[in-house]
């Protein structure tokens, strides 16, 4: 049994096994993407392999030449002396693990993966496995998510309290996961025409095509002449805070839909009004879970707050738990 069936390298995670690279950092042969975010697909590789519904969004992330082979959830593919299968992450639309199979061993790299339901993307789906690559992004006990249909319910009340005041209402998110989620949760609540910053137009029409239920919604362009936005919800990304283009909301109230939000300084610190704690990412019981059902003998944690996870995996719950330094090391976007 080897053992490192899957290693840093200058270019990514790699497996010598199959001869292939996870989420690469650098241009590679071949490349097995768990999801579209700027962070895990980077552009330049040979080919990528990565779930059906990531291909147009890869496509759009990394350019329309890039050569990208669409597998089915569960289906394995042979690649070198290894086989390998995509498993639902959770994450984002067509998020995935990766299994690995070799030498009689199974590792499985989860990505970033979350254990909410989520009305845009399959279900997370415990793979067992001898070692599991885990995320570590929110791996502090502090960091306990509340039903994000809960959460749906607040930025709802939120948006008609603003309206009724004659604010815009402006909620930045992430364009890519984070946005689509709101929009799809806030469905139980209305079927009101939200406004989108142009970054975030063509990401949700793509959930659109992948038959994603969702608000109606309109480019801020699109708006008539003279339109004053102030009964609207505007969802922008958070580098459009500060920008020229907020100039048109005037006395607009300000959330931003984050996991970071969980801190009540982080808000403070950003500049938002209010904060609305929505995470793509599972949290300290949400990782402390999926572990456990793995059954994986051992854990390799990546990104995030891996000191705390490690600790508490080798010392509370018997696991060998040791850090795998990525170029994700630091915070990410949720």
């Amino acid at each position: 049994m080897p053992e490192q069936l899957i290693h840093p390298t200058p270019r990514g995670l790699y497996c010598s096994a199959g001869d292939f690279h996870i989420d690469p950092w650098r241009p590679v042969a071949r490349a097995v993407v768990t999801h579209a975010h700027a962070d895990h697909a980077r552009s330049g590789s040979s080919i990528y392999y990565a779930h059906h519904d990531s291909v147009p969004l890869l496509l759009r992330r990394l350019g329309r030449h890039n050569l990208i082979r669409g597998v089915a959830y569960g289906q394995p593919f042979r690649m070198g002396r290894s086989w390998v299968s995509l498993h639902p992450a959770g994450h984002i639309l067509g998020s995935a693990q990766v299994r690995v199979e070799a030498d009689e061993t199974v590792w499985v790299a989860s990505g970033d993966y979350k254990r909410d339901q989520d009305p845009t993307c399959a279900d997370f789906e415990v793979v067992p496995c001898d070692t599991f690559i885990t995320e570590a992004t929110f791996a502090l006990p502090i960091y306990r998510w509340q039903p994000v249909a809960e959460v749906a319910g607040d930025i709802h009340a939120w948006w008609q309290a603003n309206a009724q005041a004659g604010q815009p209402s402006v909620l930045f998110c992430y364009a890519l996961g984070k946005a689509q989620r709101v929009l799809a949760e806030l469905l139980r609540f209305t079927d009101r025409t939200a406004y989108l910053h142009g970054a975030m137009v063509p990401l949700v029409a793509a959930y659109r095509d992948a038959g994603i239920a969702m608000l109606p919604t309109l480019p801020v362009s699109a708006a008539e002449r003279g339109h004053r936005f102030a009964e609207d919800l505007i969802l922008a990304p958070p580098s459009a805070a500060g920008s020229t283009w907020m100039r048109r909301f005037r006395r607009h109230a300000s959330g931003f839909a984050s996991g970071w939000m969980r801190i009540r300084g982080n808000r403070r610190r950003r500049g938002y009004d209010r904060g609305f704690v929505v995470s793509d990412h599972a949290d300290w019981p949400g990782l402390l879970r999926t572990i456990r059902e793995t059954g994986a003998r051992r854990v390799l944690a990546t990104h995030g707050r891996t000191d705390v996870l490690i600790r508490y995996l080798n010392e509370v719950e018997g696991i060998t738990a040791e850090p795998l330094h990525t170029l994700y090391d630091g915070e990410t976007d949720d």
